[in-house]
Order: C-alpha cells, then sequence, then structure tokens
C-alpha cells in the first residue's frame, strides 16, 4: 500500500491500572507504522497492562504489547502483510514470511504470540478461534476481545465517541 492511500480504522491503546481499565485513541499515524504504535503505547508508562488494539481498513486486526523484554505481536492475518506496510513490518518483527500471493484467499493465517493476552483473560486458543472467524469484521472481533478481558464497555464508549469517517 503506497503511503498516499487512505487507511481507515483505529488504533486504540488499553491500559489497565489498578482493577480499571482506560481506552484511549492513538494517532492516525499508527494504522500505517508499526514503530509509531510502539511509541504512542510506550509514552503509556504504567505498572499495569498496556497495549495496542488495530483495525486495519476492516481487512485485518493487530495487537501489540510492548514490555520489559520486548514487543509482543499478534496479526489476526498475515497475508494483509501483502497489502499493508504495517502488517509487513509485524511479520518481519516476527521473523515470518508472508504467504505466496497465490494462496488461498479465503483462508486466514494469524501470526504471533496467540497468548498475548492469556494473562488478561483471553487464552491462546480462544484468541485463534476469533481470528477464524471469517464472517466478522475486525472491529466486532476486537469487541470480542475486549468482552473476553473485561473492557468491553469502555472499548464500545470509545468506538461510539471516533470519527465515522476514520472507521
Amino acid at each position: 500500500m503506497s503511503e498516499q492511500d487512505p487507511v481507515t480504522g483505529f488504533a486504540i491503546a488499553v491500559v489497565r491500572e489498578e482493577g480499571k481499565w482506560r481506552c484511549t485513541a492513538m494517532p492516525s499515524d499508527a494504522l500505517r507504522e508499526l514503530d509509531a504504535v510502539v511509541t504512542e503505547l510506550r509514552k503509556m508508562r504504567s505498572t499495569g497492562a498496556v497495549f495496542g488494539l488495530l483495525d486495519v481498513d476492516d481487512q485485518f486486526f493487530l495487537v501489540v504489547r510492548p514490555g520489559p523484554g520486548g514487543v509482543q505481536l499478534f496479526l489476526s492475518d498475515a497475508a494483509a502483510a501483502l497489502d499493508y506496510d504495517i502488517a509487513a513490518d509485524a511479520l518481519d518483527q516476527l521473523r515470518v514470511e508472508p504467504p505466496a500471493e497465490d494462496d488461498d484467499d479465503d483462508e486466514v493465517w494469524p501470526e504471533g504470540a496467540m497468548d498475548i493476552l492469556a494473562d488478561l483473560g483471553l487464552p491462546a486458543a480462544e484468541l485463534a478461534v476469533i481470528a477464524g472467524e471469517v464472517d466478522l469484521y475486525p472491529d466486532e472481533q476486537l469487541q470480542i476481545v475486549a468482552q473476553r478481558c473485561g473492557f468491553a464497555d469502555e472499548f464500545g464508549r470509545l468506538l461510539d465517541s471516533l470519527d465515522p469517517i476514520a472507521q
């Protein structure tokens, strides 16, 4: 995807501190650059969990979780790396080759740390099932993630307040 092509969707930072959840919109450049996401999330210093949820062009979602040992990533569909720089960057960081262009377009290829949110109530197997739900849009998949982890209300309120054109 070229730098001039608009990317719709949303990037949300999620913080859990002292048992309370907070969701904050990240700048729109977070949908284009993985480094921008990681930089924004690292700014949100917290003793609790900090991670990002991205819906890119209603095509795929990305979970980004920086920590002391590096950045954990989960990409819902590795085939997105063929069309989106941020997905290609995620696969590069994961040291995973993207699927060949002639692979089955209907098949979903999740990659990364499936247990990225296991400590927050979402086991790896459930995240794999959510990513595999091809009948759902990424925002719907991320709403399920939010529900399973316990911040669905905060997530929903923020989504409702975002500019509908950006979504």
